[in-house]
């Protein structure tokens, strides 16, 4: 018969399971109807633990101060046929920002679209249209071959990625958050480095919409 810790454990992985993104302990908590968040606390360190140790293609990974139930990244590409590629509003902004201004860190999308980010990039990273590799205590963002296939983007080139959004889709030069990498020169030529970072981190750039199939 499971222990009282072992019970906690799988429920809370039931939980994460079902939501679908990042949940924080407090969440976790109020989800399992448990006002103490320590045993909760205990019981997702448990389950990053087991999954760490066993043999599967799943993940607990913490994603600020949440955790996430996923597929490993090097499974990512391997369900992509599978893969609806449905896009709420906020998510397609949220893409568009990474497009944008990759490599960003994630700490930087969080500051210009708030506590969604988290679920988005989530999001974005199970579509294969964001590559996430961890920055210190953070996540660096880009898109991948994916986005622009999906897109019908030629290049995967940076500069060729922010041309098309403002040239194709009609996205407006948004400025630079601090920690994101600068637009090119108007000519093309290099990367922008060395221009000024944006005063206004928090302002957005405008969602757009696929092109039509």
């Amino acid at each position: 018969m499971p222990s009282k810790l072992d019970d906690l454990v799988l429920r809370v992985e039931a939980i994460l399971f079902a939501a679908g993104k990042p949940l924080s302990v407090k969440e976790l908590s109020a989800a399992l109807e448990i006002d103490d968040h320590r045993p909760v606390q205990r019981a997702v360190r448990t389950l990053e633990e087991t999954y760490a140790h066993r043999q599967s293609a799943l993940e607990v990974r913490r994603v600020g101060d949440r955790y996430a139930l996923q597929l490993e990244e090097r499974y990512v590409p391997g369900v992509h046929a599978v893969t609806p590629v449905e896009m709420a509003p906020r998510t397609l902004k949220a893409l568009t920002l990474v497009a944008y201004h990759q490599p960003i860190l994630q700490s930087v999308l969080v500051r210009m679209l708030g506590e969604v980010t988290y679920e988005e990039v989530q999001h974005l990273r199970a579509l294969g249209l964001v590559r996430t590799e961890p920055k210190g205590s953070t996540l660096e963002l880009t898109t991948t071959r994916r986005f622009a296939e999906y897109f019908g983007i030629p290049s995967g080139r940076t500069e060729e990625i922010r041309r098309f959004l403002e040239q194709k889709l009609g996205v407006a030069a948004p400025a630079a958050p601090a920690g994101a990498s600068p637009p090119p020169a108007p000519d093309g030529s290099g990367d922008g480095e060395g221009a000024a970072p944006a005063t206004k981190p928090e302002a957005p750039a405008p969602a757009v919409a696929p092109p039509p199939a």
